[in-house]
């Protein structure tokens, strides 16, 4: 998975007017979903927003499916399961909570399932988020990032770890690792000043995990970057880098300029699709959405 190519329409998706941001996409598959359609869940800051399409390149907004950020959905036994970001306190406090549906249209009241406990997820607030949710030989895991680093160019804030907790069902109650199973350090450039967030897939053939990290760090002119990193594990708790390099990088004058953010990945036929938001500035700048497809090797 090291030959990732942007589709040549991208950004495929603009932020609704009058907002400028639209992020942390999620994508059900035709194959996944009751009509037969794909769908996406991306949000902007005053919400999660419903797209459909006919073929994962061109979406139309449907409207909101709720409130919150940084949506997840897990479907089991025809039920669908959605993960958000639910901020009390905008960017100072936050937990994850998760909704139902039968039809990716109506959605339940949300149930608390991750508060931040741990010391280290009260790092310059009190933050659990960015949920990806899968299922293990012995249950279920629920991947979030937690603590916040504030970035001095950019004006706000990015998640400092990567955690993980385990349930018996679905919907918890989840059971904690006590420490991050990622922190940032100097000696790791692309993730030198936070982890990020990570989507984990688990690969039967290979029996490996693989995680897309999008790590926060600064480049040779100091200035703050993120990009998406592919990893590795047997056990989806200890990692390596697969490649010493980004697989989705910033740079250029367009739609990416600044950062690559975070993404959810799907096998597609013969390839592996990643649809993903990048913002074209730092203080100031516009976040969209667009895909990277990369063939199966």
């Amino acid at each position: 998975m090291k030959e990732w190519k942007d589709h040549p329409e991208n950004p495929l998706i603009e932020p609704p007017w009058p907002e400028f941001l639209l992020g942390d996409p999620c994508v059900v598959l035709p194959e996944d979903s009751p009509d037969g359609a794909w769908h996406m869940f991306a949000n902007t800051l005053l919400g999660i927003h419903h797209f459909t399409g006919s073929d994962g390149i061109h979406w139309k907004r449907q409207g909101k499916a709720c409130p919150g950020m940084r949506a997840y959905v897990f479907k089991e036994g025809g039920v669908f399961y959605m993960f958000t970001e639910d901020f009390r306190i905008p960017m100072f406090f936050s937990r994850i909570v998760v909704r139902t549906s039968s039809d990716l249209a109506q959605w339940s009241d949300p149930v608390v399932v991750l508060e931040p406990e741990l010391r280290w997820e009260k790092r310059l607030g009190h933050t659990t988020g960015n949920p990806c949710l899968i299922k293990t030989a012995d249950g279920y895991r629920l991947y979030y990032s937690a603590g916040l680093a504030f970035f001095g160019d950019l004006g706000f804030c990015e998640p400092m770890y990567i955690g993980a907790a385990s349930a018996d069902s679905v919907t918890g109650p989840f059971r904690k690792y006590p420490e991050p199973i990622i922190s940032p350090s100097e000696d790791d450039f692309y993730r030198s000043r936070a982890a990020g967030a990570i989507k984990v897939i688990y690969d039967d053939e290979r029996k490996l995990f693989y995680g897309f990290n999008n790590g926060m760090y600064r480049d040779i002119e100091e200035r703050t970057r993120s990009a998406i990193l592919l990893l590795e594990s047997d056990d989806g708790l200890e990692w390596e880098y697969v490649y010493p390099e980004p697989i989705i990088a910033p740079g250029g004058a367009g739609w990416k300029k600044a950062l690559v953010y975070q993404l959810d990945v799907k096998r597609v036929g013969d390839e592996m699709w990643l649809w993903y938001n990048a913002r074209s500035g730092w203080r100031f700048g516009k976040e969209r959405i667009g895909l990277a497809t990369c063939p199966l090797d």
